[in-house]
C-alpha cells in the first residue's frame, strides 16, 4: 500500500478441538494418517509425535505460507512426514502417486486459519479498511474475490450470498453491490464491507454479529468452492481408510456440518429400499459406523481462550472391520 510499510505476517494458527480429535484418531504408533488441511501443523504435530519408526503422516495444504510454515514444525520427525501442497480434493490421487492405497485416519479442519485472518494482503477479513479483495486459499488460483463481486450479476450474487452465507438480505446487498460497481470497480475490503452496511437495514445491523461476516464467508466459499469440494471428496475419503480407521472433520459453520453429517449417516446406512420393504435389496452395505452421534464441541475453557472456536464441531466416522 501507498505510504505503507509492508510487513511479513508470521503464519499461526492455534488448533481447534486439538486433544478431542487426536483421541478421536485411535493414532497407532505403526499406523499411516493424512491431515488433508495441514495448515501450521498444530494438529499433525501431535500426531506425529505419536508414531513409530513404521509410522507415517501426509500433510496437505494448497496455502503456500502453511506449507512453509509447518515444514519448519515438523521437521523434527525426518521421513515420518510427508508434506504435499495440494487441495485435500486430489488426496486419493496424491496418495496414490505416493505409493499409498489405503490409510488408517484421516483429518480436516475446515476452519480459516488465524493466518490467513489476520493478514490483510489475503483479504478475508471485513476488518480491514484497506486490504484487497482476495480470500483465495492458493494463491495460484486465478479465481479471486474480486472477480466475484465486480463480475458476477445480481441473480448470481444473490444466490452465492444467501446459499453460502445463509443472509437474509441477499437481495439487498447484491443489488447494491451492482449499483455501486457501475461507478468503478470495487477493489477492497473496506469498500465491501461500506455496501454491505448500507444494504442492511440499520435495526438489523444494530443486533447480532458484524453485518458484513455472512457475505465475506460466502464469498470465500464461491471463491474456494469449499463446498463443492467438501461434498465430492468425503465417500472417497472413507475408502481410503482402513478396517477399523477414522475420519474426523471439524466444521465451523452449519453448512459444512450438515454435508459432513449426511454423509457419515449416508455412509452407516446407505440402503435405499423403501422402508416398507421387509428386507433389504439394494445390496448397499454400510461402509461403518458414526462415532458421534451428536458433535463434539469446545470446551469452556477453549472457548474462552480461543473465540474462534465457538462455532467448530468435530464429528467422527469409523469404518467398518472386515468381516
Amino acid at each position: 500500500m501507498c505510504g505503507r510499510k509492508e510487513e511479513r505476517v508470521e503464519f499461526r494458527h492455534t488448533s481447534v478441538l486439538l486433544r478431542e480429535t487426536v483421541d478421536a484418531l485411535h493414532v497407532r504408533p505403526d499406523g499411516i494418517y493424512v491431515d488433508g488441511t495441514l495448515g501450521g501443523g498444530g494438529h499433525s504435530s501431535v500426531i506425529a509425535g505419536m508414531l513409530s519408526e513404521g509410522g507415517r503422516l501426509i500433510g496437505i495444504d494448497q496455502d503456500a505460507a502453511a506449507i512453509e510454515a509447518a515444514a519448519k514444525r515438523l521437521g523434527e520427525f525426518g521421513d515420518r512426514v510427508t508434506i504435499i501442497r495440494s487441495n485435500y480434493a486430489d488426496m486419493k490421487t496424491r496418495l496414490l502417486q505416493a505409493g499409498i492405497t489405503s490409510v488408517d485416519g484421516i483429518l480436516l479442519d475446515l476452519g480459516v486459519s488465524s493466518y490467513q485472518l489476520d493478514d490483510a494482503q489475503r483479504g478475508f477479513t471485513y476488518r480491514e479498511e484497506d486490504a484487497p479483495l482476495d480470500m483465495r486459499m492458493d494463491q495460484r488460483q486465478e479465481y479471486t474475490a474480486r472477480e466475484v463481486v465486480n463480475s458476477c450479476s445480481a441473480e448470481d450474487l444473490t444466490r452465492i450470498i444467501r446459499e453460502f452465507g445463509e443472509e437474509k438480505f441477499a437481495g439487498k446487498i447484491a443489488h447494491r453491490i451492482v449499483q455501486e460497481r457501475e461507478k468503478g470497480p470495487i477493489e477492497t475490503t473496506g469498500q465491501l464491507t461500506q455496501i454491505v452496511k448500507d444494504a442492511i437495514p440499520a435495526r438489523a445491523r444494530a443486533t447480532g454479529r458484524h453485518p458484513a461476516r455472512r457475505t465475506f464467508q460466502a464469498i470465500r466459499i464461491e471463491v474456494n468452492g469449499e463446498l463443492r469440494v467438501l461434498r465430492e471428496s468425503l465417500d472417497d475419503m472413507i475408502d481410503l481408510l482402513n478396517p477399523g480407521g477414522r475420519i474426523c472433520i471439524i466444521t465451523f459453520h452449519s453448512l459444512e456440518d450438515r454435508i459432513v453429517k449426511d454423509a457419515f449417516r449416508r455412509a452407516e446406512n446407505p440402503c435405499i429400499c423403501p422402508p416398507e420393504f421387509p428386507v433389504c435389496v439394494c445390496g448397499k452395505k454400510p461402509k461403518g459406523r458414526v462415532i458421534t452421534k451428536k458433535p463434539v464441541i469446545p470446551s469452556e475453557e477453549e472457548m474462552e481462550q480461543n473465540p474462534r472456536s465457538k462455532s467448530a464441531k468435530l464429528r467422527v466416522f469409523e469404518k467398518r472391520e472386515t468381516e
